[in-house]
């Protein structure tokens, strides 16, 4: 035990599994408890690992997802009705530059429903929504790439920048929270490796760049070394 103390866990399971063909061959007391002496080491391992972690995340509460998350019922709706804060101010902000269009067919059940969630859309950001027979108007189908209906997207005016939030019926917050992300994304607020980071969310915990680069494509990478994006590339 004194020896598996100091090995990486990858090997301890590999023994591990050794030991449990082993045991399983020969089929004696001795090996089947010694296969279970590595379990119970493993087990051991792990239960201090999550004790050592537990302390880590007291001590450097910034790598700890409940400082940014948290679990309490109030708490939690404190944090969700500032993200629909953000989300909506943003994007009432931006309703003049961009629509949302629904694709839909009259023979498609599944677009009546979608249709009042796109309405309400426009209700409470202002924007404007469009809804665009592909059954009546079969080139748009083809002209903007959509085969599945209902298809919702949104549309950048006067640009050929499009993207689509929803194919199928799809719920009313995570339509919001689509199109949000979406125009952050078309307008170069964020990067595609920031479409998971929420409204309030950026420079924060649930920001994936937060602390620096995490692709060897990202612009700040360069040879290696990390530098600011807004600096001028030599």
């Amino acid at each position: 035990m004194v020896e598996l103390a100091k090995w990486a866990p990858p090997r301890i399971a590999k023994l591990i599994e050794q030991q449990r063909d082993y045991a399983a061959t020969i089929l004696t007391i001795d090996a089947v408890a010694d296969f279970w002496r590595l379990q119970d080491f493993a087990r051991r391992k792990a239960r201090a690992f999550a004790g050592v972690t537990q302390l880590a995340m007291l001590t450097y509460p910034q790598l700890n997802a409940r400082a940014a998350n948290p679990m309490v019922g109030e708490a939690r709706d404190v944090l969700g009705a500032h993200k629909d804060q953000v989300r909506r101010h943003y994007l009432r902000a931006h309703a003049g530059e961009f629509a949302l269009v629904m694709f839909a067919r009259d023979s498609c059940g599944y677009c009546k429903v979608q249709w009042p969630i796109v309405q309400r859309f426009q209700e409470d950001m202002g924007w404007q929504v469009s809804l665009m027979d592909l059954d009546r108007k079969p080139e748009l189908g083809q002209r903007f790439g959509v085969e599945v209906t209902p298809t919702t997207m949104v549309i950048r005016r006067d640009s050929a920048q499009r993207m689509v939030i929803a194919a199928g019926v799809e719920t009313y917050p995570n339509l919001a929270q689509m199109a949000y992300q979406a125009v952050r994304l078309l307008r170069g607020d964020i990067r595609p490796e920031q479409w998971l980071t929420g409204a309030g969310e950026e420079d924060g915990f649930f920001d994936a760049l937060a602390n620096g680069p995490v692709s060897s494509t990202d612009p700040r990478v360069i040879g290696g070394d990390l530098v600011d994006a807004r600096e001028p590339r030599p």
